[in-house]
């Protein structure tokens, strides 16, 4: 039975994937689920996307691709993407999304770790399958047609078999790099994801009126879950882009999507914000003089603005994936913009807390959220910092063939351990300090968090990131300047390496001058090429812990 007009009886009602899927397709037949966003060809009404998976299914049983088996999704987000996945989870299968940005050797890792059967494969990134995966597939699809484009003939026996999947079966097995380099398959059941759905709602009710944009990869749970599965759950519509989203796509999609809710990680409204907010000021002469006598007015103005940018009709502005530049929340929040913070990691499926409307604070991630439990553990009585634990039905199962792991992250009473070092402040919000695997322990035992350096570099002139390390006991800032700051001709080398010297020295004074002793810099070095990131848009640290390819180590090997 398939409860459409009580809230609370539908959230009783769904707690697979497969009753989302069952519930929308039903009671929403008739409106549009995914669209491309500048033409109506490609994308899915509700009633449609369910004849495309449906048919879709019964290829794989064709294949003996039973409940239970794997099933890899490799592309770019695109509107069949959601039909591969719910060809698999509405009927029992397991999928394995594949982050776009994965290079040829971590997908065959990923689907050799998983026993995928089956790969779901865009255009775009078919080149990146290597022949050995090829070859082990049973069935290869082209994700853009859905044709099958490789298949195994001999096992095609139409004795699949599919089920109804229970709420503690697993629904999909996301792996993840994070930013350690150690790839985990992370396993979330049924469960796991729909009250992670219904969280969403609790925590920012949507229906059927609203548009998504989707900007950032499907194979991440932050856009699986709040731009795939959510909408799904209220009837919303999503629109997809057919390219990556640079700015000037991004602002042609704006105003003719008119999205009321998006996604985001901090980096795109960063680069926003230094992109075109702080050269709007800068360059008048009005908005100077506004910005040094009347802040909160000249903010106000230019969100409007920002608005207006957006498609004039953004209720939701969701963050999530990192922490936000506190100079960038601060502007955000004055100019009445209508943002929210969302915290959590793909192992809670993923949200956990949020801040938005009247408990936003800058630097805060709030508070819980709905049906979820989150505390500070092991705290420090002189610092009040200690590690933020999560209890609820959007935990993890665990790690994939790996129970080690799986036990290492989670305390003997049963709290998932995130690894984020947090506060927190009088009104029970919590604001993280770092990553406890990112704390460097000073020479005398203080803790140093890289983040909080950084974000005073990542402030200063020219500085587009940055990141911290540790290097024989002293601190190195790895910055990589704005696009066009600095003048790679090598024709004129003494005068950038005169340039860049200078550049450096008065950084070194900057951060130096606004963080404490033990978080002093001895040095800086800049980057030639942009920092290797996530799919959140996270740097992997770890590449650049020992070693990294600056324009110091160019001009020593000259030398």
């Amino acid at each position: 039975m398939i409860y459409t007009k009580n809230r609370r009886m539908r959230e009783k009602y769904i707690d697979t994937l497969a009753k989302i899927y069952d519930y929308a397709t039903s009671t929403f037949t008739k409106k549009q689920y995914t669209q491309w966003y500048d033409t109506k060809e490609g994308g899915y009404t509700y009633g449609l996307f369910k004849v495309e998976c449906d048919n879709l299914s019964k290829k794989l049983t064709q294949y003996g691709i039973s409940a239970g088996e794997r099933v890899a999704i490799f592309s770019q987000s695109i509107p069949n993407w959601s039909i591969a996945y719910f060809s698999c989870v509405a009927f029992g299968r397991i999928a394995v999304p594949i982050l776009p940005d994965s290079s040829e050797n971590e997908v065959n890792n990923i689907i050799s770790h998983s026993d995928s059967k089956v790969l779901f494969v865009s255009q775009r990134l078919y080149p990146k399958v290597s022949e050995e995966v090829k070859s082990k597939m049973t069935l290869v699809f082209d994700l853009d047609t859905l044709e099958i484009i490789k298949s195994d003939d001999e096992k095609f026996t139409c004795d699949g078999k599919t089920s109804v999947p229970t709420p503690d079966d697993i629904a999909a097995i996301i792996y993840t790099s994070g930013t350690t380099g150690s790839a985990k398959g992370v396993v979330l059941s049924h469960r796991n994801l729909t009250s992670n759905v219904i969280t969403c709602y609790h925590s920012c009710p949507r229906n059927g009126k609203d548009r998504w944009l989707s900007l950032l990869p499907l194979a991440h749970t932050l856009e699986m879950t709040l731009c795939m599965l959510y909408p799904m759950y209220c009837g919303a519509t999503v629109y997809y882009l057919q390219k990556p989203p640079v700015p000037a796509l991004l602002l042609k999609a704006m105003k003719v999507v008119k999205p009321t809710t998006i996604l985001s990680v901090p980096l795109i409204i960063e680069k926003i914000y230094k992109g075109s907010v702080l050269p709007t000021i800068q360059k008048s002469r009005t908005l100077t003089w506004m910005n040094q006598h009347m802040n909160g007015l000249m903010c106000k103005i230019i969100g409007m603005k920002l608005k207006s940018t957006f498609g004039g009709h953004v209720t939701f502005f969701g963050i999530g994936g990192a922490k936000l530049d506190p100079e960038v929340e601060t502007f955000l929040l004055k100019a009445g913009f209508p943002y929210a913070i969302g915290y959590g990691l793909t192992e809670t499926s993923p949200l956990v807390g949020y801040s938005m409307k009247k408990w936003r604070k800058v630097g805060s991630l709030g508070y819980p959220v709905y049906n979820v439990q989150m505390k500070l553990n092991d705290v420090n009585p002189e610092t009040g910092e200690g590690e933020i634990v999560v209890k609820g039905p959007n935990v993890m199962l665990g790690y994939y063939k790996d129970p080690a792991r799986t036990k290492s992250v989670f305390t003997e009473d049963g709290w998932f351990k995130t690894n984020d070092l947090a506060v927190q402040d009088a009104k029970g919000r919590l604001a993280i300090k770092g990553r406890k695997n990112n704390m460097i322990l000073g020479p005398s035992g203080e803790n140093i968090y890289p983040e909080e350096i950084e974000n005073v570099l990542n402030n200063a002139e020219g500085v587009n990131e940055s990141i911290i390390v540790e290097r024989q006991g002293r601190l190195v800032a790895l910055v990589q300047p704005i696009e066009g700051f600095v003048d790679w001709d090598k024709d004129s080398e003494d005068k950038m390496y005169e340039k860049l010297d200078e550049w450096k020295s008065k950084l070194l004074a900057r951060v130096n001058k606004n963080v404490n002793k033990s978080s002093q810099v001895s040095s800086v070095e800049v980057m030639k090429e942009p920092f290797e990131k996530t799919a959140t848009m996270k740097i992997r640290r770890f590449l650049y812990k020992d070693s990294a390819p600056t324009v110091e180590s160019d001009r020593k090997n000259k030398k």
